[in-house]
């Protein structure tokens, strides 16, 4: 199995576990040059970093063309092109935008996929969303969930490759949190009705349930760490992963 993760523009790549593809974030208010910045010490270091592009966080095809350069400049050869989670601060608003202007030639695309949804735009805008992306992208990187069904059956529509958005071991409280924030609207379901069972809210959740009912499917699986390198590094190392 192949086992990606993500990292900040500020974390401390020391602390990384032996993993092959690092994404670099970039978040709302964020400044791409920092994720260019720690793409470059990635490859450095000897990983492959793939930075995000969240469309509407881009001014313009300049600020777009000068992203892509830096990045391609220090060696990136992968990108996951995402929509992003904020009001446009120029002229992008959609993922799509971005790809159609073919300033990617040459890197190999991640787009995002959403099994259970997203709350910024309705199922039926996302559908034609992921058939308008399909043609630009080499493969697909799902939000993280916790039920497996949603992810066996989103697999199945595909024509590409999907990696699976997985978390590292956390707790449950601390999932209901991330869950709600990113609007996985199953696995918010799942953990509530699961919290009043848990013998301990302190203990972290293992993914290794849900991976062994999609690997069959998949061996792709994208780790959120929210944070937590150190706990998803010993994770990985324990169950034999890295």
């Amino acid at each position: 199995m192949n086992f990606s993760l993500e990292v900040g523009p500020q974390t401390d790549l020391d602390t990384l576990p032996p993993v092959k593809d690092v994404y670099v974030t970039m978040l709302p208010g964020g400044d791409y040059k920092e994720t260019a910045d720690q793409s470059d010490e990635l490859v450095k270091k000897g990983f492959n970093p793939v930075p995000h592009f969240p469309a509407r966080s881009i001014m313009d095809d300049t600020q777009l063309k000068d992203y892509i350069a830096r990045c391609k400049d220090v060696g990136v050869k992968q990108a996951l092109v995402i929509g992003g989670s904020r009001e446009p601060v120029g002229k992008f608003d959609s993922s799509i935008q971005i790809l159609e202007t073919g300033f990617f030639d040459g890197i190999k695309i991640g787009i995002a996929g959403h099994p259970e949804g997203s709350q910024d735009i309705s199922d039926k805008e996302l559908e034609k969303a992921m058939i308008d992306k399909k043609p630009y992208a080499d493969y697909i990187v799902t939000q993280w969930l916790l039920e497996s069904q949603p992810i066996v059956d989103f697999i199945s529509k595909q024509s590409v490759p999907v990696h699976v958005g997985i978390t590292g071991p956390m707790k449950i409280t601390s999932l209901i949190k991330f869950a709600n924030i990113v609007g996985a609207k199953n696995s918010i379901n799942f953990l509530k009705s699961n919290f009043s069972k848990a013998l301990d809210l302190l203990k972290p959740k293992d993914p290794n349930e849900l991976i062994g009912k999609v690997k069959e499917f998949t061996g792709n699986f994208h780790i959120y760490t929210f944070g937590g390198l150190k706990e998803t590094n010993k994770w990985l190392k324990e169950n034999g992963y890295v």
